[in-house]
């Protein structure tokens, strides 16, 4: 795997030479010599950031149950609405 670095100025002047080295590796993109973004494929943002969890899964998680969950309630209507 191969790492690229570029500024933005860079990045915005050429694109397409981003995507191709995005091929290879990651491209790390600086602010003023700061890395500020990464660019890589798809494929590779998938594997990275695995499937989703399953909300029957997130459920059974020890601890799950132990969450407080107290919405407000609704006040009434002030007064009725005359719909005549």
């Amino acid at each position: 795997m191969r790492i690229t670095t570029m500024s933005s100025r860079e990045f915005n002047q050429d694109t397409a030479c981003a995507k191709k080295a995005a091929a290879q590796g990651p491209v790390f993109i600086t602010d003023r010599g700061r890395p500020a973004h990464v660019l890589l494929t798809f494929e590779r943002y998938l594997a990275l950031s695995g499937p989703a969890p399953s909300i029957v899964t997130l459920l059974s998680m020890p601890g799950a149950g132990d969450v407080e969950f107290n919405p407000p309630r609704a006040d009434p209507l002030k007064s009725e609405t005359d719909l005549s």
